[in-house]
């Protein structure tokens, strides 16, 4: 439940979990808080600020395709138990809006450890960063495999590397495009944004292994991880699918967002823990909280 401080220290890999729930939290034990006050505050030096846009216009020579899609960004979390007589906690996430130019500004920018703040608290050490919040799924196999893709070298972050299945859960699709000062459902609206933490896992593993949805059990939040390196935070999610491995890579070569990745590995836990240096730190911080969750479920 608690946050660790970084456990790798490998060039690129070193991580910090930021949350930890280690027993797996479903969708009914984790909600949000979506509020501007979430949302990135600009950096005072005006230099820094106008260096994303000369940044963002440089990759957009390079990539005129590229496209700045609202995301959500990760502002921090709060514990909290659902009634006084529960022993069961709660997870409240903080989230405000952002998008993919920001975060190539700031998070992607050579330039990104000037924009953080001296602070001990995360939340304020990183208040001028972008910190899209990304997702990843560690998924276990029928054969008690573990499914790992090799990104892509043309893709824009962490190239070449092995990740989880993820990428982010989508602003979009629980209806939103900007903040909302008249919102009448606001009830209606952190459902929603509380749903599509969990629906843009699925979606993710889907879109990206080929595998039916109907295939995977319920997911579960294990935490949220951050890379040392641009402090890009991602939130773990941990599934079981009922396919084994040798089909789910049948089933990969006909993936809809196969393009971002190159190759689809399902190995075991040994393999894993042999090539987890080959991940990128936040990923990298998703397998110590999976670990942290077998763990804790062979002990209890």
């Amino acid at each position: 439940m608690a946050a660790a401080a970084a456990a790798s220290t490998a060039a690129g890999t070193g991580y910090k979990l930021l949350l930890s729930c280690p027993e797996g939290l479903p969708r009914s034990r984790v909600s949000v808080r979506f509020d501007p006050s979430f949302d990135r505050t600009p950096h005072p030096d005006a230099s820094l600020e106008e260096s994303m846009c000369e940044i963002w216009n440089q990759r957009l020579q390079q990539n005129p395709s590229l496209y700045n899609g609202t995301k959500f960004r990760y502002g921090g979390h709060a514990l909290h138990h659902s009634d006084e007589s529960s022993q069961e906690y709660c997870v409240s996430l903080h989230l405000g809006l952002t998008d993919y130019r920001t975060f190539v500004g700031t998070n992607m920018s050579p330039l990104w450890e000037k924009f953080l703040v001296s602070s001990e608290d995360d939340s304020v050490c990183c208040q001028h960063m972008s910190n899209p919040l990304g997702n990843g799924a560690i998924v276990e196999t029928s054969d008690e495999k573990i499914i790992l893709l090799q990104r892509s070298n043309n893709v824009g972050e962490s190239p070449g590397h092995y990740v989880f299945p993820g990428g982010h859960s989508e602003p979009q699709e629980a209806g939103i495009l900007a903040h909302q000062n008249d919102e009448k459902d606001v009830a209606g609206l952190i459902d929603r944004i509380s749903d599509e933490m969990f629906d843009g896992i699925i979606r993710e593993v889907v879109e990206e292994t080929g595998v039916p949805a109907s295939s995977l059990t319920e997911p579960i939040l294990i935490g949220v991880s951050q890379r040392e390196t641009n402090v890009r935070p991602a939130a773990f999610f941990y599934m079981r699918c009922n396919i084994d491995s040798g089909a789910i890579t049948e089933l990969y070569a006909r993936a809809q967002d196969g393009y971002e990745s190159t190759k689809l590995c399902a190995v075991s836990l040994k393999e894993l823990r042999e090539m987890s240096q080959r991940l990128p730190g936040c990923h990298l911080g998703g397998f110590a909280l999976y670990q942290l969750m077998r763990n804790a479920w062979k002990s209890s």
